[in-house]
């Protein structure tokens, strides 16, 4: 291939095409991806989750079968997690030293004020701790979260704790499956791995934000549990002053003789 034709390839890259983002840019050009997509508020339309399955699978011994391309498993599981972690970093310091002049932008199709009303939503439900660490397994909120946490003014040092962990569970997680299921898909699917590739990533971003819907499920069992206190509360109490104006009332129609008796 010369070098006309790569330059031609290169520019009908397919960003959202997670299997052709390896074979074209290979283990630094995920790295790179991955850092955009946690750091850079225009890095939210990179396929991570999927593009992380697919890399897994890449590291897998049915890589040429699957997916044309070899990647490393070690580079995988030691760079993926640091870039995604400097990314978010990266994306928590612009959000400390700008502050919401970030978001004051009119929307376009790089960016609504939509996904940092729903950053902050997750931020503000679950506290920043969990925010930090759910918010990875989550599409374009994983983005848009980390400057939030700095316009919110989450601490740094905390921050940077739960970024790490947060990261590692999400890249080396979702690696890890790809890398593992690689060749019972391969056994499954043959090379038509792009016709499931959708489903398998759907699957596993419903199992990775099971967390949180189970989360959302007790916050509403909690609120549900107060109401229904509050209310039989209310009840109560107006059950108590009803008995007690019926008794005064009762006093007071009774003959003044029969009290002082």
């Amino acid at each position: 291939m010369d070098t006309k034709q790569a330059i031609t390839d290169q520019l009908a890259l397919n960003p959202m095409d997670p299997k052709e983002l390896i074979q074209t840019v290979g283990l630094y050009g995920i790295w790179a991806i991955l850092f955009a997509e946690t750091g850079l508020l225009v890095g939210f339309f990179f396929p991570g989750d999927s593009l992380l399955f697919l890399a897994g699978v890449a590291a897998s011994p049915v890589a040429e079968a699957l997916i044309g391309a070899t990647l490393s498993l070690p580079g995988l599981l030691i760079g993926a997690p640091i870039c995604a972690i400097v990314g978010a970093q990266l994306g928590h310091w612009l959000g400390a030293r700008y502050g919401r002049k970030m978001f004051e932008k009119p929307n376009s199709r790089l960016f609504k004020k939509e996904y940092v009303e729903k950053a902050e939503y997750y931020f503000e439900k679950f506290g920043p701790a969990k925010a930090v660490v759910l918010a990875r397994f989550i599409p374009i909120v994983r983005t848009f979260l980390n400057p939030v946490a700095g316009v919110l003014g989450m601490d740094a040092k905390k921050f940077l704790l739960w970024n790490v962990v947060g990261a590692i569970l999400w890249t080396d997680g979702i690696i890890l499956v790809g890398y593992f299921l690689a060749e019972r898909i391969a056994a499954a699917v043959g090379d038509k791995i792009d016709r499931y590739i959708l489903p398998v990533v759907v699957l596993i971003v419903f199992v990775s934000v099971l967390p949180i819907l189970i989360e959302m499920y007790r916050e509403r069992k909690k609120k549900r549990s107060e109401r229904l206190t509050t209310a039989v509360g209310v009840v109560a109490a107006a059950t108590v002053a009803g008995m007690a104006e019926a008794a005064a009332e009762t006093f007071e129609d009774e003959p003044a003789d029969q009290h002082r008796s």
